[in-house]
């Protein structure tokens, strides 16, 4: 979405290679390490055997998967034509975009840490792999869109604290709203 929204509306080119390469770095180990290193949750082996006959991917994890794509790019699309209103420089309005981008990616991890228990719960629980991913992630964004030579690398133009509360105001809104939505659709994941 973020590729195509510059080229529908003719505004900034958001995601450079250089761009998804730093996200790739932090969605990788995600993905690999992560993910992999969560603690098992209480009550997992309390829960029926999935079907053998089940398809790999539900109807309902499908949905939840799109719903919670939609509504990232709806919230850092809004970011981004926030900062194309607001007559920002292509490279702050990179910038604003980025960060947003990156903060939601990192609210989509705490959301699915967990489907059966509350945000603080999953929060709470031990993973060192979580902790040194997001250790390395955040200083490096905020070195990305506030340190020059980091800037010129990334072709960003400096963020303020005010765009950045913007950023994490997206961020907040997409792991609140996603947490109503999953204990609401709790019932349908099948997992």
């Amino acid at each position: 979405g973020l590729a195509l929204l510059p080229l529908l509306f003719g505004t900034p080119i958001v995601l450079a290679p250089i761009h998804i390469a730093f996200l790739e770095m932090v969605i990788d180990p995600v993905c690999s390490v992560v993910f992999e290193a969560e603690a098992e949750e209480r009550d997992l082996m309390c829960r029926p055997p999935r079907s053998p006959k089940s398809p790999l991917f539900s109807a309902g994890l499908i949905a939840w998967s799109l719903v919670q794509g939609g509504l990232a790019l709806l919230l850092i699309g809004s970011v981004y034509f926030l900062g194309v209103h607001r007559g920002m420089p292509d490279t702050e309005v990179r910038a604003l975009a980025f960060a947003a981008l990156l903060l939601t990616n990192i609210g989509l991890i705490l959301v699915n840490r967990s489907f059966s228990s509350s945000l603080w719960r999953a929060v709470s629980r031990w993973n060192p792999a979580l902790w040194i991913v997001m250790g390395v992630a955040l200083p490096l964004l905020l070195a990305a869109v506030r340190w020059e030579p980091a800037q010129a690398l990334f072709r960003f133009g400096p963020l303020h604290i005010d765009d950045l509360a913007i950023c994490l105001g997206a961020a907040t809104v997409l792991l609140a709203s996603l947490e109503i939505l999953k204990r609401l659709w709790r019932t349908r994941l099948t997992m």
